[in-house]
Parts: structure tokens; C-alpha cells; sequence
């Protein structure tokens, strides 16, 4: 059975240095265009691309609809269908231009890749973001063991989440000079820490609490003053596995480098979750417990403006847009109040923050 085209391989390499290069994605997204790539290469049984033909990708997409996730068992979500034939529209597109394809392929035919409506609007619909309340994700950091140094890191990497905010890839690659315990903040420099857009800012701890914070003081003192490590050393170091003498492989303590990748912090949080009796919430989801607290301590538009600066938002709408749904729970309670007449100071500066979103709106649409 045949497990790889050469031609299909040349083009495909091609593809993906103008991804990298010419359109300048980033890596993940490259490997999304590849894993789509690959799914429907291997239905199509590995096919040179020249003779693509629409039944093809007609045929792909009423399989992938009717696809199990491995992971699940269910069927693969509309988000994922729509993704993936996204991917394939936009290489078949690009192929369409390609010498030795033009002929072959028009631009016309990846749009046999498109959803119908009902699914587009189904795998493009906002889900509301949902992240753990304060108290759930204090408990966690209270329940959760550090009688080993791999525990005391697990721990203060998800004190330190919670009271900075940061994207999994940003904590996979911060290091010990970034943190300043002195003035409180963490310094998302970008030439060195792997922010969202390469962007680089500061962010001050958030105030969830005093033992967050003395758990993350303890664990830099313990790498600075016991491990002797120095500014350029991981905040979080990698786990150190080797052989043991009975030849099988052990988690031998604390490797003096960052992670390559995000996906053990995942698995962090996935393993404190279920420890402390709660569901599992990914590590980006502390973003909307924040914003969470964000909307019940801020009482003026400046403060809310700041807070929303520290998360890494240059404008106060993209925290809105992104994190600022209202729970349903809030929004009852909210609407009820409403109900009988009262002026409160609270209403006056919603009423501020309101005009100073409208303001923020208005020049992102170009309106006096």
C-alpha cells in the first residue's frame, strides 16, 4: 500500500515555505495545513495532485462530516471539519497557479471544499468561553502536592498562570530574569519569550490572592538558591527522564532547559483539575477567570483599561470581544436589578465604561 506520493511530497514542501515565508504563519499553522494535507491524501489513497478532480474533494468532505474523532469517539465537530477543508481550499488555490498544475487544476474547484450554510454557520458559531471561577482554581493550587521537585514546579506553574494570565507558550519559555518578585510583574519580553504576534509587554501580577504569589516567591527561591540557577535558566524547567538500573525508563528530576513545546503545561493543568474533584480547564482559560474578576474589581474605564493591558490587549474592545460575555448566571442577576429604579455610583461608572467603549469603537471603524 502505498504511504507517500514524491510529487505530492515536492509540492507540499514548496506550500509550506510560502506559508512560513511569503504569508508569514506561524509554525501551528503550518502543521494544521499539513495535518489537512495528510487526511486527505490519505483518503484519496495518496493521489498525485495532478489529477485532482472535483468528485474528489466532494467525496472527502461528506466522509470527513460523517469521521469519529479518536479522542471522542463522536463525530469530528463542525470547527474541525470547517478548518480542515479551509487548509485544503487554500493550497488547492494556490496549487491552481503552480507550473505543471495550471492546466490541470482550476481555481474554481477548491471551492468544492465549502461547507454548506447550515454546517458553515454551525462551525462558525462564538462559543461562549468558559474558564474556572477564582475560588475553583485557588483550591486547586491549594490541594496540589509539592513534596518533589516536579510537584513544587507543577504547582507554582499554575499559581503563576493564574496570577499573570500568560499563554501556555509564553510560560513554556519564560525565564528566571523575566519574573521581578521586587515591583510584582513579569516582563513578556518577545525577542525571548514566545508571546502571542511576537509581541512584547508587561504584565503585573493580578490580584487573586496572597498565596498564589508566595508559592511562585518560594519556587524562584528554591531554583536561585538551592538549585543555583541563574537569570537565563528556565522559570519552568523540563522533566529530566532516564534509564533506570532495571532498564526502564523514570522522571530523574529537573532539566536545565525550557520545554520545546506547550503541551506538558496542558497536561499540568489536566492532572490538577482532575486531582482537586474538578473538570479540566486548559491553561488559556484562566484568561476569562481573570477577565471575570476584572469586570467585579474595576470601577472605572482607566482601571478596566489597564486590566486589560496587562492581559497583553492593546484595546479594551478585543478583551470584550474575546473574554467580556457575561456569565448567564451574572446576566440574570444583573437584568433583575435592573428591574427596580436605582442610580447607584456602580450604574454612573458603567455608564462611563460604556461611553468609553462606544469612543474605542468608533475609531477602530475609522468614525469621528
Amino acid at each position: 500500500m502505498t504511504t507517500y506520493n514524491a510529487n505530492n511530497e515536492r509540492i507540499k514542501r514548496k506550500y509550506y515555505v510560502y506559508l512560513k515565508e511569503a504569508k508569514r504563519n506561524s509554525e501551528p499553522t503550518v502543521d494544521a495545513a499539513a495535518k489537512a494535507l495528510a487526511r486527505f491524501e490519505i483518503d484519496t489513497k495518496h493521489c498525485d495532485f495532478k489529477l485532482f478532480h472535483i468528485e474528489q474533494a466532494i467525496s472527502f468532505k461528506h466522509r470527513l462530516l460523517e469521521q469519529q474523532s479518536q479522542m471522542t469517539g463522536e463525530k469530528l465537530s463542525k470547527s474541525t471539519v470547517y478548518a480542515t477543508l479551509t487548509c485544503l481550499k487554500c493550497f488547492f488555490c494556490w496549487l491552481a497557479g503552480q507550473p505543471g498544475y495550471k492546466s490541470r487544476i482550476q481555481y474554481s474547484d477548491a471551492d468544492y471544499f465549502n461547507l454548506s450554510e447550515k454546517d458553515m454557520r454551525v462551525a462558525t458559531t462564538y462559543h461562549e468561553q468558559v474558564g474556572p471561577t477564582l475560588e475553583q482554581a485557588q483550591h486547586v493550587i491549594t490541594v496540589m502536592p509539592f513534596g518533589t521537585a516536579i510537584e513544587r514546579r507543577d504547582r507554582a506553574l499554575v499559581a503563576f498562570t493564574l496570577l499573570t494570565g500568560a499563554r501556555d507558550s509564553a510560560i513554556a519559555s519564560v525565564k528566571l530574569k523575566h519574573v521581578n518578585l521586587v515591583d510584582g510583574y513579569l516582563d513578556q519580553d518577545a525577542r525571548e519569550v514566545d508571546t502571542k504576534f511576537s509581541k512584547s509587554f508587561v504584565t503585573y501580577f493580578f490580584p487573586v490572592g496572597n498565596d498564589a504569589l508566595q508559592i511562585l516567591v518560594d519556587w524562584v527561591s528554591y531554583l536561585r538558591e538551592e538549585m543555583l540557577w541563574g537569570d537565563d535558566d528556565p522559570l519552568f524547567p523540563s522533566t529530566r527522564v532516564g534509564v533506570s538500573a532495571e532498564l526502564q525508563f523514570e522522571v530523574l528530576g529537573l532539566e536545565r532547559s525550557n520545554w520545546s513545546s506547550a503541551a506538558p503545561i496542558r497536561t499540568i493543568f489536566q492532572d490538577a483539575f482532575k486531582n482537586a474533584g474538578l473538570p479540566y480547564f486548559n491553561p488559556h482559560s484562566i484568561r476569562n477567570t481573570l477577565v471575570r474578576l476584572g469586570l467585579k474589581v474595576c470601577k472605572t474605564p482607566e482601571e478596566f483599561k489597564e486590566w486589560s493591558q496587562n492581559l497583553g490587549h492593546e484595546k479594551v474592545l478585543t478583551t470584550f470581544q474575546s473574554y467580556g460575555k457575561v456569565d448567564r448566571p451574572r446576566q440574570g442577576q444583573i437584568i433583575r436589578a435592573l428591574a427596580s429604579p436605582q442610580l447607584a455610583a456602580g450604574q454612573a461608572d458603567l455608564a462611563k465604561l460604556a461611553k468609553a467603549l462606544m469612543r474605542e469603537m468608533r475609531a477602530s471603524c475609522g468614525m469621528v
